[in-house]
């Protein structure tokens, strides 16, 4: 007798997800997508396409106006563009305090904090205040805390969008140890088709307003580990996000 096992759930589930605001346009518009736990999902397309306001409905910041979402029962955690780091407190207590938040007793959260910023490679700048630390360390200050909340869901919108050439590569490799160290599932949000290929596991292209996706591409670690590929793919999606972005203009 041949048992089988039930396909698992998905960890986020689109269905003709649509949003508009009162007196205005329609931003997003028949979105239907799943997202598996643990992948790695890379949302592309041009400025105003909706790329931020479909991250703003998965973390239930606002509602959709028709359609449906489901997402893991803790909710999402959010990394944006900026670090948003509390001046006053150290990195530790910046990620100390994403901890309070979620009830971690008192006398558990200090090991916690550390090791979280051992994991992002920050374990010597605990005692730093953010002004001390570099743009890059601000990042992963802000990931660290960001994994602090302990969801399944990271959602991050252009994490990496102001920081220099060498600084986001550095923390592209980062980013994808820690996604590989944690199990994370992620919707990265970004401008940049080149980082979508190099983190993405699925890259979905947005339409422009309204967004809605109109091709995806798998990005297999044959393709991510081969130089020519990568590129080659790189090229595709570019030229297929220049014919949107004129179709649109």
């Amino acid at each position: 007798m041949t048992t089988t096992t039930a396909p698992e759930a998905p960890s986020v589930l689109i269905e003709n997800l649509a949003k508009a605001y009162p007196g205005g346009p329609t931003v997003l518009e028949g979105i239907t997508t799943s997202i598996a736990r643990g992948e790695f999902v890379c949302i592309l397309g041009a400025s105003g396409c909706g790329k931020s306001t479909l991250l703003n409905v998965l973390a239930q910041l606002e509602p959709p106006t028709t359609g449906a979402i489901e997402v893991p029962d803790d909710g999402a955690a959010f990394m944006f563009q900026e670090a948003s780091l509390l001046p006053w407190l150290t990195a530790r207590g910046n990620v100390e305090l994403a901890l309070r938040l979620r009830g971690v007793p008192a006398r558990e959260r200090r090991q916690a904090a550390t090791e979280l910023l051992h994991l992002v490679h920050l374990g010597e700048a605990g005692g730093k205040r953010p002004h001390q630390l570099s743009g890059g360390m601000r990042q992963r200050t802000a990931l660290a805390r960001a994994l602090a909340q302990d969801r399944e869901l990271l959602l991050m919108d252009e994490p990496f969008g102001a920081l220099d050439a060498i600084t986001r590569d550095l923390l592209h490799d980062e980013l994808e140890r820690v996604w590989k160290a944690t199990g994370r599932t992620i919707v990265f949000v970004t401008h940049n088709v080149r980082e979508a290929v190099r983190l993405g596991q699925r890259v979905l292209l947005l339409s422009s307003r309204p967004g809605r996706i109109v091709e995806q591409w798998q990005v297999t670690d044959s393709i991510r580990n081969d130089a020519a590929a990568a590129a080659a793919l790189t090229r595709d999606i570019t030229d297929r996000l220049r014919q949107e972005i004129s179709h649109h203009a």
